[in-house]
């Protein structure tokens, strides 16, 4: 059995212990935050021990998940790093690059699993299209939502674009030539609404929108390939393929309807499982097994690395359009 622990137990660490309690293979040790009526009462609702320090939790765990805030990731996975702990670390990684590296360098030195909580990568809609994909030509991913107080110490391409450009690192898989982002704060000090186009060496081009000040909430992505184009509902976790029937020639359609009718439609059957279920048990069978995350300290850096070229082209057209 894996002795775990979840640090940080607010919105999502919640969620950690929750599933941690109820997955066979492992032990739900204990919990730790800072609020400690908090700590208590998770511990209470999962049946394992309170701490108020994560470091408590050293000599008493195998792996944990780090929930807290962001800007304490470093300072918080570190210890249980370099002691050999496994850690999944929530996404950003982190916002620095040095501490970052630094993460990666102590689970490399400590012999441990480092995994970043990438969540769409274990949703079963992404999950269904990895066998019915070829190279993608073009992408376009939405990301759209109601503006919450709640993750503001962050822009909007670190709290919520971030997941998009971690799939499409992982799906496009070619090194990145060019960059070009504008962002603009609406609500909050830091930007809320962004648009990045990125150029992929091999021709892909990705087109990526992240919002926190949309009315509606939209999570879906369009993958193009040569024979066929993806379209993806996160949130419904739905995937449909639209592909030429076979024989079908376009330029003879005549009109939009008579192009519906030459294409055939494939609705794929998704697993209806909560994906951080699936991200937990994939952790802790890594865990086991001493292999490789589905989602590493190397991807996680990739991710904030290009996060944070966008977060500076952002800022560039922030003060020319406001002059701040």
């Amino acid at each position: 059995m894996i002795r775990v622990g979840v640090i940080g137990v607010g919105s999502l660490g919640q969620h950690h212990a929750r599933n941690y309690a109820a997955l066979k293979g492992c032990t739900l040790v204990g919990v730790a935050d800072p609020d400690e009526a908090r700590a208590k009462e998770i511990a209470k609702k999962n049946g394992c021990a309170a701490f108020g320090r994560p470091e408590e939790l050293l000599g008493k765990v195998d792996a944990v998940s780090v929930a807290s805030p962001t800007a304490l990731h470093y300072q918080t996975a570190l210890p249980f790093l370099e002691r050999g702990v496994h850690c999944l670390i929530e996404k950003p990684l982190s916002t620095d690059l040095a501490e970052a590296d630094a993460l990666i360098a102590a689970a490399h030195k400590g012999k441990a699993v480092l995994q970043v909580g990438h969540i769409e990568r274990f949703n079963p809609a992404i999950l269904a299209i990895r066998e019915h994909r070829s190279q993608p030509l073009f992408i376009e991913a939405d990301r759209l939502g109601p503006y919450s107080p709640r993750n503001t110490d962050v822009d909007v391409v670190l709290e919520l674009m971030i997941h998009d450009l971690d799939i499409v690192l992982a799906l496009v898989g070619r090194k990145i030539e060019t960059v070009q982002a504008v962002g603009l704060p609406v609500l909050s000090r830091t930007e809320d609404i962004a648009n990045v186009r990125l150029s992929f060496e091999g021709g892909c081009v990705a087109n990526l929108t992240a919002s926190r000040v949309t009315v509606d909430k939209r999570r879906k992505i369009r993958i193009f390939t040569r024979d066929a184009y993806l379209s993806v509902d996160y949130l419904a976790k739905q995937v449909a393929i639209h592909r030429l029937k076979e024989g079908a020639d376009p330029s003879q359609a005549g009109s939009l309807i008579g192009l519906a009718r030459m294409v055939e439609i494939e609705k794929l059957k998704i697993r209806d499982e909560e994906q951080l279920k699936l991200e937990l048990e994939s952790f802790l069978e890594t865990v086991a097994s001493g292999g490789k995350p589905v989602v590493t300290g190397e991807d996680g850096r990739d991710a904030v690395a290009l996060g944070l070229e966008i977060r500076r082209q952002m800022a560039e057209h922030r003060r020319r359009v406001l002059g701040a």
